[in-house]
């Protein structure tokens, strides 16, 4: 059997109705299964993780998205997370007897089809994107909302399925194919925002722009010069949480092979110290694979342990997993739950 994940973000933190909704609807819905709904109040931003067949996956997508556009407005939603729309994202990712390839032509017949039924532009990113301008989320997803009407005005910006036109009340959708991405925040003993970005900034593989003595911009041919950050395959900016009275960096690892969890968490630590600034543990949204606590936790015993269960504990006690919200490992690893 193949499975294929689907992890649509949706703009709304904190409607009950709207997750109880979503919950039934999936239940209800053949051949895929609900793995996790995480809703952040802060964020304004429901992320919901589900798994099933070809046929299943395409049928929750679309069913869980059309939920969404029925109860969100897009005119009066404020949130700390950059959004583009109602539906913000909907990624497909292959996680077993399924390749890339296959999960592209997936987010293509998803895009086509809920452009067609719910009358908004959506792009194609990742995997699946035509152009290399839209590759990256944060391309397409630049100006948010906000400056969504004017962008779709700029025929470079054409979406790829639907029409050019500005639906105020969900914005725009962005689908598409990639490998498993884990959204991973690390928490800092600061309300200082400045000191989250600057260390947001420096370890994401974008980097930050360059400046001159006096703290200026330095450009050349009308380009912003950039210093490329520590981090491959790492996108991260600081937030602030209030009800919990600290800021976060808040990453995106696109390929946890590359730049694993553990890696991110003690540089975003190192750079924290040189800010005299402590870290408070981190935190998971949705799923992560097990392999990549695994990782973590051979690194924290230096190899010197092989229990699975034991290994993955350690991971959640030295990255601190569980000190916003309790981390359930048979709720959060996505191979216990399928």
């Amino acid at each position: 059997m193949k499975i294929i994940e689907c992890v649509p973000n949706f703009s709304e933190g904190s409607n009950e109705d709207l997750f109880k909704t979503l919950t039934k609807i999936l239940s209800e819905t053949a051949d895929v299964k609900l793995l996790n709904l995480e809703p952040d109040a802060d964020y304004n931003r429901v992320v919901v993780t589900m798994a099933g067949t070809e046929i299943g996956i395409i049928e929750g997508a679309v069913t869980a998205c059309k939920t969404a556009a029925s109860m969100i407005d897009m005119t009066k939603h404020k949130g700390e997370h950059p959004r583009l729309g109602a539906i913000d994202v909907v990624p497909f990712v292959p996680v077993k007897n399924t390749t890339m390839e296959e999960c592209v032509k997936l987010s293509e017949e998803f895009g086509k089809r809920i452009a067609e039924e719910l009358n908004v532009p959506v792009y194609l990113y990742e995997a699946a994107a035509r152009t290399p301008q839209r590759s990256s989320l944060s391309s397409i997803r630049k100006g948010e909302y906000e400056g969504l009407e004017a962008k779709l005005k700029d025929p470079e910006w054409n979406p790829d399925y639907g029409k050019p036109v500005f639906n105020p009340k969900l914005g725009a959708i962005v689908t598409g194919a990639r490998f498993f991405l884990v959204a991973y925040n690390v928490n800092l003993k600061t309300t200082d925002i400045k000191i989250s970005k600057e260390i947001a900034e420096t370890l994401r593989e974008s980097g930050k722009p360059k400046r001159d003595l006096q703290g200026n911009i330095i450009k050349e041919n009308g380009k912003t010069v950039n210093i490329p950050g520590r981090l491959k395959n790492v996108k991260g900016m600081g937030v602030s949480l209030e009800k919990y009275n600290i800021t976060q960096v808040s990453m995106n690892l696109t390929n946890y092979n590359i730049t694993p969890i553990h890696i991110a968490f003690e540089e975003v630590r190192k750079e924290a110290k040189r800010l005299g600034v402590e870290v408070d543990g981190s935190e998971i949204v949705g799923l992560v694979p097990l392999e990549a606590l695994l990782q973590a936790g051979r690194y924290y015993t230096k190899g010197n342990i092989s229990d699975e269960k034991e290994l993955v504990n350690i991971a959640v006690e030295k990255l601190g997993l569980s000190r916003l919200n309790l981390f359930d490992i048979n709720q959060k690893i996505i191979d216990y739950m399928i």
